[in-house]
């Protein structure tokens, strides 16, 4: 017998060891010899991160689907992996050498660091996959890989150098985004914008030739910058081509305060004349958008910044190219040099405004880009890094998209694909670490590149070169982890050898992933996909939303507003957990979680425990000699269509990605149809003396509730598992664990007849219930009720049912009549009226009071709102979900008015 209360935490970990037991989560099981394969990769969770919600709905997802899959027969690889995280790891091994006042990694060296990251991630680098095996996640763990493992790495190198020879990957000077804290270019999803409260300066750049007086402003132009320290580094000031303020000074030059480098004006589409003054200056080695001005324009790209945010002046040669050398500026290079850039912004802008070259300040508010990691302010740093030719590599993965050989769901996704792909850029794969691939690159004593597998193959290229042997120095960079990461569809299943999961299940089914890394990852594997194995990765790509707080802001620890999912598993269970992330995973929509919904669904999970309970206390177990087509008890014909309908319903919804819809049909059909009605009505039957329908309502009630336990277990895989097993016919086991037992089929049970005798025995009671409800008549109150109008089959049903419909409804009656009963409130029930004599049971004048004091106070409520929503000002200006939030309660109290006048009816048809 199971407990009599439902705890998850008693049988959770047992359930899990026994799928591992029984390498249930295997690809290439035997029992799938021949079946279709349905193939995911997950996407690599950093090997430093812990189980996050973001994770918790990815994986999720992931699982119902593999599950879903598996059960109808198909041969599942669900591809387990880690990401080596090149910062993060870095960080957090540096940290604990600090911690431990251990040598840091300057002094252990590059070998030794690296060898302590190793140790490392083997003692603490699986933590997360204990966490996704909490959350119920059925990877082939056998298959576990690491995307610094030597096939990975292995297939790295192949790929860069294959790349590189086709002139794929190349060496460049460009802008990166530059963390002078970790001294290393990080991506843009590494990049956090915030708003910053700060300030514009507006300078003085005087027109050369012109005597410049700050009282006459056709001496000068006026720019503005929130940066001023990169002011040294302007190469020209840009003005619109229509703007008429001007359009005389192109072509002409300015003179830089301080340096006294002459700049061009130019004429540039780039500057806005509604913004400012008009002009713009322009500083190509320091601002992304300038240095596209700059290419268009041949202007030089000055530096004027260290790798740690100094300012370097000296030694630097573009700095003082064709700048004469003054005593001053002498003086001034002297006093600026190696000073920090804010130290140096207040420098800058004194000398500015005592030489009046400062025309104001202004407060401004503004994003400005941070490390995620370190928290350091990132500067856009020119430097030479290795990229990709993204732009070429593209173009097929946009053909794939736009042909349907990959599918985004929702497809208006492809529209965010679509753009990004073909407004590309160079892909920067180096980065300044020592943890990560190390760039198969080595330099000869000429700087002379040769790019190769292995330091041997480097050398051979070397001596060809050179005509002997030469020493070469291997490049210290490593690759950007997204690099690996492109080829993980193939790289896990074995490529560059010919492995035979590579051969059975590339490409894979679908990818489940967030919108966020559509740019970083979907289209970098898109790409990396279609060059190397001339296939696309993946057939479908569902894009999943944020998870947010109750109130839709997005979590953050500063908001003090994160929900940790392992806490809430600790809590309610980890069903509990997934159900909740499935039934709100609407396509397009934002899920806001709150732990009461968790707490909900637990109680489902409870409800669907008490239901077995109550079924294996009453004998129904399940019966292999059963046939659901033989029933003959209409209840029995109708609760086997509806199982029918309800795996249509899901099976239907999972195969097109909405998991909410899914969830949705079996949680109805569980609570409402199994739970709430198919065992209320049968409970007179179990405790009847008819054995023939004993038997074979105990058999219907086992069968459907098997079904429903195969339809709910991608959602929630231990409770339906742990119930499945438990609910074996006594001293016997079933032939398989739920997991790996066939998803239900249908059987033809539907039958019209059945379906619409019990559709009318519910909603005979539920507008009875409904109606005592309003009318405020006391729950223990049985009322009579009389049938007006009665067709011939209504008599037969409400004979047929007449006990069940007056114990459900709480009636003491029922009679037929012509004419309804003085003082009754009367129902439209088909082609009859069902009439309740309500006087004297409640007092009818003192509830139309009751209703009409309750519809004024719900108008009252509705005003308000309407108003409130009304207040431009308001809708602006608030939190979008203080918006949302007052929209929800108009509509909720809208609805409640329309059920209250819908009585207040009811009621004056009685008076």
């Amino acid at each position: 017998m199971l407990d009599k209360i439902y705890q998850p935490k008693n049988f959770e970990g047992g359930v899990y060891r026994a799928w591992e037991d029984a390498r249930a989560f295997a690809a290439g099981r035997g029992d799938r010899e021949g079946a279709r394969p349905f193939a995911i990769v997950i996407p690599p969770p950093n090997v430093t991160g812990s189980l996050h919600m973001g994770h918790a709905l990815n994986n999720t997802l992931q699982d119902v689907l593999v599950r879903f899959e598996r059960m109808r027969g198909r041969d599942v690889l669900w591809q387990p992996g880690t990401d080596h995280a090149g910062i993060a790891t870095q960080m957090v091994v540096e940290r604990q050498l600090m911690e431990r006042q251990e040598p840091n990694r300057r002094a252990l060296g590059r070998e030794k660091f690296i060898k302590r990251i190793w140790q490392w991630k083997e003692e603490s680098g699986n933590t997360i996959v204990g966490q996704l095996k909490r959350l119920g996640c059925s990877c082939d763990w056998s298959r576990l890989r690491f995307t610094m493992d030597d096939g990975l790495s292995k297939a790295v190198h192949k790929v860069f150098v294959e790349l590189h020879r086709a002139g794929l990957i190349y060496k460049d000077k460009r802008l990166v985004n530059w963390d002078p804290e970790l001294l290393t270019a990080i991506s843009d999803l590494e990049v956090e914008q915030i708003e910053t409260s700060g300030h514009l300066w507006h300078l003085r750049y005087p027109i050369e030739g012109v005597t410049f007086d700050p009282e006459d402003p056709s001496t000068f132009i006026v720019v503005a910058t929130t940066r001023p320290e990169t002011m040294l580094g302007d190469t020209a000031v840009a003005v619109h081509p229509d703007d008429e303020r001007y359009k005389n000074l192109v072509g002409k030059n300015v003179v830089l305060p301080i340096v006294g480098r002459r700049i061009p004006i130019i004429a540039d589409e780039y500057s806005d004349p509604e913004k400012g003054s008009g002009a713009v200056k322009i500083t190509p080695a320091h601002d992304f958008n300038d240095f596209e001005v700059g290419k268009r324009h041949g202007l030089p790209m000055i530096n004027v910044l260290s790798q740690d945010a100094q300012l370097l002046l000296h030694p630097n040669p573009e700095f003082t190219q064709g700048v004469e050398l003054t005593p001053q500026l002498h003086a001034t290079i002297l006093e600026f040099n190696g000073v920090f850039r804010f130290a140096a912004r207040t420098m800058i802008v004194d000398r500015l405004e005592s030489e009046g070259l400062l025309e104001k300040i202004e407060d401004y508010v503004h994003s400005v880009p941070h490390g995620d990691r370190s928290g350091a302010v990132i500067e856009p740093y020119l430097t030479d890094q290795w990229y990709v030719d993204a732009a070429t590599l593209a173009k097929p993965a946009i053909e794939a998209v736009k042909r349907g050989r990959t599918t985004f769901v929702p497809k208006t996704w492809e529209n965010t694909y679509f753009h990004w792909m073909e407004n590309i850029q160079p892909w920067c794969i180096s980065r300044q670490l020592w943890w990560g691939h190390r760039i198969p690159a080595w330099y000869g004593p000429d700087g002379e590149i040769f790019v190769a597998e292995t330091e041997a193959d480097a050398k051979a290229q070397a001596k060809e070169h050179y005509g002997k042997d030469e020493t070469l120095k291997r490049d210290e960079d490593v690759l950007d982890t997204w690099f690996s990461s492109a080829l993980w569809p193939f790289s896990t299943l074995g490529w560059p050898d010919k492995t035979p999961e590579l051969a059975r299940y590339y490409p894979t089914d679908v990818l489940v992933t967030g919108f966020d890394i559509i740019f970083f990852w979907i289209a970098r594997m898109m790409m990396m996909g279609l060059h190397v194995m001339d296939e696309v990765p993946f057939r479908d790509v569902y894009i999943h939303a944020l998870v947010r707080d109750e109130k839709g802001q997005k979590m953050s620890k500063s908001k003090g507003n994160v929900i940790d999912p392992l806490e809430l598993i600790d809590t309610y269970g980890a069903d509990a957990l997934r159900f909740t992330l499935a039934a709100m995973a609407a396509q397009g929509r934002d899920i806001k979680l709150a732990g009461a919904r968790v707490e909900g669904y637990r109680n489902f999970a409870t409800k669907l425990w008490n239901a077995s309970r109550f079924a294996m206390m009453n004998d129904c177990v399940p019966r292999a000699d059963f046939d659901p087509a033989t029933a003959q008890l209409t209840v029995n014909r109708w609760i086997a269509g509806e199982a029918e309908r309800a795996t249509a319903a899901v099976t239907e919804a999972l195969e097109a990605f909405r998991f909410n819809d899914a969830a949705g049909a079996i949680y109805h059909f569980i609570w409402h149809i199994y739970c709430d009605w198919y065992l209320e009505l049968i409970k007179p039957v179990l405790m009847g003396e008819d054995e023939a329908a004993k038997a074979e309502t105990r058999a219907m009630a086992a069968y459907v509730l098997d079904r429903a336990l195969q339809l709910l277990h991608p959602f929630m895989p231990f409770v339906t598992e742990e119930l499945w097993e438990k609910r074996a016919p006594e001293g016997e086991r079933r032939e398989s664990l739920l997991m790996l037992a066939p998803w239900p089929t249908h059987l033809g049970l539907q039958n019209a007849q059945a379906d619409a005798e019990m559709e009318w025995v519910l909603k005979f009671v539920t507008e009875v219930r409904s109606v005592r409800a309003e009318m405020n008549v006391p729950a223990a109150a049985k009322v009579p009720l009389v049938v007006v109008g009665a067709s011939g089959e209504t008599k037969a049903r409400v004979a047929a049912h007449e006990e069940t419909l007056k114990r459900l409804a709480r009636i003491e009656t029922i009679d037929f009549a012509d004419a309804p009963p003085a003082g009754s409130v009367q129902i439209v029930l088909d082609e009859a009226t069902l009439a309740l004599p309500l006087q004297g049971v409640i007092d009818i004048d003192a509830e139309s009071e009751r209703l009409k004091r309750e519809i004024d106070k719900v108008g009252s409520e509705i005003a308000q709102l309407t108003a409130k929503l009304a207040n431009e000002k308001f809708v602006s200006r608030a939190p979008e979900h203080v918006v949302e939030e007052q929209r929800e309660r108009k509509s909720e109290a809208e609805a409640t008015a329309t059920k209250l006048a819908q009585a207040l009816k009811r009621l004056e048809a009685v008076l």
